[in-house]
């Protein structure tokens, strides 16, 4: 077990021969900890005491750290039933929790676990691995996400699907007093994934088989990153193009539109962001997400695959 970057940012990896349980999980990611809502009030300036009926503070029991604050129908959702709702893919041996964390000081938690199905190969041996994300905020300002995400093995890319359906998209499930229920039903659609998933890999070996020229590859950082600033240009077009060049896996990508996507990815997962924790942030619920999507579905227009 081990402390280390993973491309999505700061966790605890767990090993592949790893028997850990759901709780021994939780603690040796720093979850082992519960959320509760309580009671808000102001002051009139008097020394009267003025309560806020419609909003409720959500605070962590063990340090009383005030996490966010949220409207009347907000329900928390504990770590340890975040943890829980990979059970049944445990018990089964369909998937195996691989990594966990959290962000913004524990207002985010996630957890990525691998779907021990297949894996997808692009060329001749640049595995693509699926699987399972689910996040989740105690701040308010995310609802939980459960779905599944292909990630480059040799590098730890997090890369985006070709293929957009209910199974692939990240679900959101309200904090409601209806939650986990809501979560129960998301199980029904897992196995459409992967079916998609292996749709996926095939426009991946599509692109890994269109060269590109280097003018191409900076018309492709120039429409992803939309690079108009000749000051962004000097930064972010040398950068993207040199992990082309020599980047994590790019002697198995070659000078491919698959090579020029990962490159992109790359840039996006270690080095676009101030930190870590900016990183993965972005990555998985902010801009680098969006761009991510542009970078694929760029690539596939420009290799004239899509």
């Amino acid at each position: 077990m081990s402390v280390r970057p993973l491309g999505m940012g700061w966790g605890v990896s767990f090993p592949e021969d790893s028997k850990l349980g759901i709780h021994e999980a939780i603690v040796a990611s720093g979850l082992d900890w519960e959320v509760e809502l309580r009671d808000i009030c102001t002051h009139n300036g008097k020394g009267s005491a003025l309560g806020i009926t419609d909003y409720s503070a959500v605070c962590r029991k063990t340090d009383n750290a005030v996490l966010g604050v949220v409207g009347a129908g907000y329900r928390p959702l504990q770590n340890s039933q975040a943890f829980n709702w990979f059970q049944p893919f445990i018990k089964t041996n369909a998937a195996r929790i691989e990594t966990a964390g959290s962000l913004r000081g524990g207002k985010r938690i996630w957890i990525l676990a691998s779907v021990n199905a297949e894996s997808g190969i692009v060329g001749k041996e640049d595995v693509i691995r699926n699987y399972i994300l689910l996040s989740s905020s105690h701040d308010g300002s995310l609802a939980v996400r459960i779905g599944f995400t292909p990630i480059r093995v040799v590098c730890m890319n997090t890369l985006t699907q070709a293929h957009g359906s209910e199974a692939s998209k990240l679900l959101r499930v309200k904090h409601t007093a209806g939650l986990i229920a809501s979560m129960e039903i998301i199980r029904e659609i897992m196995n459409v994934a992967q079916t998609e998933f292996n749709a996926t890999v095939e426009q991946y070996n599509r692109l890994a088989k269109q060269d590109i020229k280097q003018g191409d590859l900076e018309k492709y950082v120039k429409i992803v990153f939309d690079i108009k600033d000749p000051a962004k240009s000097k930064k972010v077009l040398p950068e993207v193009t040199a992990l082309f060049e020599g980047g994590r896996g790019s002697k198995v990508a070659g000078k491919t539109y698959w090579g020029a996507y990962n490159a992109a990815t790359e840039y996006l997962n270690y080095y676009r962001g101030k930190s870590a924790d900016a990183r993965v942030d972005s990555l998985w619920f902010g801009e680098s997400l969006e761009i991510n999507r542009k970078a694929l579905t760029t690539a596939l227009e420009m290799a004239g695959v899509s």
